[in-house]
């Protein structure tokens, strides 16, 4: 049954479903009082760096040529390892936390915290272990030796 979900739901579809989650949670617990001007610009920090992360990601396979669809793993045609990919194997996927952890900053509500380990869990195990499988299969020992040099997250 687990093996059914992997590489089915587009990690975006994922993200957008955590942020409603996340919004519908938040009103189940009382807002922790940080003022709207403090919150809001801790999260559109947080929003505005996972979104550079995550356009520094796409670039990186844009200069690679090969395809930026986590859904077809399979397909990559070059072994990305520049760029913020020297820090993290996942930094779409890192970019894409951030922007959830932005917007637990705005909401303030410890309920929509609950979400991100979810979100992590479930995109690591039906989304990264299996690209991470595709990438073993057609890289072979360039991707295990840039694997080991280099972290999933950070």
């Amino acid at each position: 049954m687990s093996r059914a979900l992997e590489l089915r739901i587009p990690p975006v579809a994922v993200t957008l479903l955590s942020v409603l989650v996340m919004w519908a949670i938040s009103g189940y617990s009382r807002p922790l009082g940080v003022p709207l001007p403090a919150r809001a610009s801790a999260a559109l920090l947080l929003v505005v760096l996972g979104l550079g992360i995550i356009v520094a990601g796409g670039k990186s396979f844009r200069t690679m040529r090969t395809t930026v669809n986590p859904m077809t793993p399979d397909a990559a045609s070059a072994l990305v390892v520049s760029g913020v990919y020297r820090y993290t194997r996942n930094p779409m996927y890192l970019g894409m936390l951030l922007i959830l952890l932005g917007w637990a900053a705005f909401l303030t509500s410890v309920f929509a915290v609950i979400v991100l380990p979810v979100f992590v869990a479930y995109l690591t195990r039906f989304q990264i272990i299996p690209e991470e499988s595709a990438l073993a299969l057609a890289f072979g020992d360039d991707y295990a030796a840039y694997r080991a040099a280099v972290r999933r997250w950070v």
